[in-house]
C-alpha cells in the first residue's frame, strides 16, 4: 500500500469513528430526553388497578382509571359466564387515586423506560376506593340470596359418609359438586370490591367436601355403627318384657357429619307406638276379679303415661352407648312402668256383687259388703288409688233435690278427682245385695264402721283400688 492510500484508510477509519460517536450521542441524548419525558409520566406497560396508565401524568392516570373502573360493572362469573353484573354505584363507590399514584410515580425509574417497553406489563394495585358499608352489606346479601337459589339448580358436594348395605355399615365416599361455598364467595365478593376489583370467578369457591374416605373419625363411626346394630336393647314395661328388634335399631342409625346418631322421627315413631300399645292412662286394664273371672277395669287415676320426647332422648342416649340394656319408658302419672300396673296388694270393689276385698301380698286380708252409688249417682268404676288418708272428715255435696248434705266420717281415704272414696258409713243399718239402688251414696264406697276402722289401719296411701 502506498503512502497515500494509508492516509486515505487513516482518514475514513476517523470519520466512522467520528459518526459512531455522533450516532451515540444523538441516542444518548435522545434517551435522556425521553427520561426526563417520564419523569412526570408512567413508564410503558404500566397498568394500576386493571387500567393501562402508560405515558400519562398522575393526574391523567387518575381520570383514567377513575371513569374506566366506575363506568365499567363489576362482574361475577360462574360457569365461564357472566352471571351477574353489579353497577359500582349501587356500591357507594367513591375513590380518589392520586396519592397513590403520586407515591407510585415517585419510586418509578424514568431511565428505564426502553427496559420497561420491552418487558411484560407491569401491574400493580394501588389504594383509592371507599364504598358505603351499608350498601355493600346490602349488595352482598342480595348476591348470597341469588347464589343460594342458583345453588338449588346444582349438583351438591357431598361429604364421604357412612351407609347402611346388606353387609352392615360402610363409608360411601365423598363427591365433588359444582354448588358455590356462599359464605365464602360472598366474602370474596366484599374484598374484591373493596379493593377495586372488575371481576370475581365464583368457580374458584365451589364447595368442597369437608370429610374423605379416609377420614380417621368416620372410621371410628362406622366401627361404632356396625357395634351398635348388635346390641341386644330391652324393655320391661308393665310386666311384660321384649326386645327392640335388631332391624328398627339398624335401620334408626345413621350418619350426621361423621357422628352416629339416631334418626329422631323414627325413634319418636316406634316410641309413640309403645304409648299407644302400652299407656295404661289411655287403656282399660285386664282384670282377675275374685268371682268374676276377667274384667276390663277403664282407666282412672292410678295410671302412667309414655313421656314420648324424654323417652326418645333416654332411648337415644342408651343405644348409643353400644351395650346391652333393659329399660322401662319414661312415664308421667301416679306410678311408673317397670312393674305391673296392679301386682299383688290392692284393694278389689266389685259394684255388681257389692263387694269390696283388701288384697295384701296376694292374700285376702279383709273383706266386707258395701254399699255404692245409688242409680242417679253411681260409683265410676276405674283403675284408681288412695291418693290420701283423712279422719274425722265431714264429706259435703248435693243432694239430688238440690238441698246440701254434711255427713261427717271417721274414716276417709279419697281414690280419684272428683270425691269419690272409701269411708265408713254408720248410717247404713245394712250393706250388700240390692240396697244400692234405694239407699246408695252419692258416688262415695259406703262401708261399714268397724270394717272401716281396720281397712284404714291396713291400707297405705298409694295403694291400687280397682272399682268394678
Amino acid at each position: 500500500m502506498t503512502r497515500n492510500e494509508k492516509r486515505n484508510s487513516r482518514s475514513r477509519t476517523r470519520i466512522g469513528v467520528i459518526i459512531v460517536l455522533g450516532l451515540l450521542v444523538v441516542l444518548i441524548g435522545g434517551y435522556a430526553v425521553r427520561s426526563t419525558y417520564y419523569a412526570q409520566r408512567f413508564l410503558p406497560n404500566t397498568v394500576v388497578n386493571g387500567v393501562k396508565i402508560n405515558n400519562l401524568t398522575v393526574s391523567e392516570a387518575n381520570r383514567k382509571i377513575t371513569r374506566e373502573l366506575t363506568d365499567s360493572p363489576f362482574l361475577i362469573k360462574i360457569d365461564n359466564e357472566n352471571w351477574k353484573e353489579i353497577n359500582r354505584k349501587d356500591l357507594g363507590w367513591q375513590n380518589d387515586y392520586l396519592p397513590g399514584l403520586k407515591e407510585l410515580q415517585k419510586k418509578q425509574n424514568p431511565f428505564s423506560w426502553g427496559m420497561q417497553l420491552v418487558s411484560a406489563a407491569d401491574t400493580k394495585d394501588v389504594d383509592g376506593n371507599t364504598l358505603d358499608e351499608n350498601k355493600l352489606n346490602a349488595v352482598g346479601e342480595a348476591v348470597r340470596a341469588e347464589l343460594t337459589q342458583t345453588n338449588t339448580t346444582r349438583t351438591a358436594t357431598e361429604n364421604a359418609k357412612v351407609a347402611r348395605t346388606d353387609d352392615g355399615f360402610e363409608i360411601t365416599p365423598e363427591k365433588q359438586g359444582n354448588t358455590i361455598d356462599v359464605d365464602a364467595a360472598v366474602t370474596a365478593f366484599k374484598e374484591a370490591a373493596q379493593n377495586g376489583k372488575h371481576t370475581i370467578d365464583f368457580d374458584d369457591y365451589l364447595a368442597k367436601p369437608t370429610i374423605t374416605k379416609d377420614d380417621a373419625d368416620l372410621k371410628k363411626t362406622m366401627d361404632k355403627m356396625n357395634a351398635v346394630a348388635k346390641i341386644k336393647a330391652n324393655y320391661s314395661i308393665n310386666g311384660e318384657n321384649f326386645q327392640i328388634p335388631s332391624a328398627d335399631i339398624n335401620s334408626w342409625l345413621v350418619d350426621e357429619n361423621g357422628t352416629m346418631t339416631l334418626d329422631k322421627e323414627k325413634v319418636t315413631a316406634y316410641v309413640t307406638s309403645l304409648g299407644e300399645k302400652y299407656n295404661t292412662s289411655s287403656k282399660p286394664t285386664e282384670f282377675n276379679s275374685t268371682r268374676r273371672g276377667k274384667v276390663s277395669v277403664p282407666a282412672g287415676t292410678y295410671s302412667w303415661t309414655i313421656d314420648t320426647s324424654a323417652e326418645v332422648e333416654a332411648l337415644t342416649k342408651q343405644i348409643l352407648e353400644g351395650k346391652d340394656f333393659t329399660r322401662s319408658p319414661v312415664v308421667t302419672g301416679a306410678t311408673t312402668a317397670d312393674e305391673p300396673l296392679i301386682d299383688k296388694t290392692y284393694i278389689e270393689v266389685d259394684l255388681q256383687n257389692q263387694h269390696m276385698w283388701y288384697y295384701k301380698d296376694g292374700k285376702v286380708a279383709l273383706e266386707t259388703d258395701i254399699v255404692s252409688g245409688k242409680p242417679s249417682s253411681p260409683t265410676p268404676p276405674g283403675v284408681n288409688y288412695v291418693w290420701s288418708k283423712e279422719t274425722n272428715k265431714t264429706l259435703k255435696g248435693k243432694n239430688d233435690d238440690g238441698s246440701d248434705y254434711a255427713s261427717p266420717v271417721k274414716y276417709w281415704m279419697p281414690i280419684d278427682w272428683t270425691g269419690v272414696g272409701l269411708h265408713d258409713s254408720d248410717w247404713q243399718p245394712e250393706y250388700g245385695g240390692e240396697l244400692w239402688k234405694t239407699r246408695g251414696s252419692h258416688g262415695c264406697v259406703n262401708t261399714p264402721p268397724a270394717v272401716m276402722a281396720q281397712l284404714f289401719d291396713m291400707v297405705e296411701v298409694g295403694t291400687p283400688v280397682l272399682v268394678f
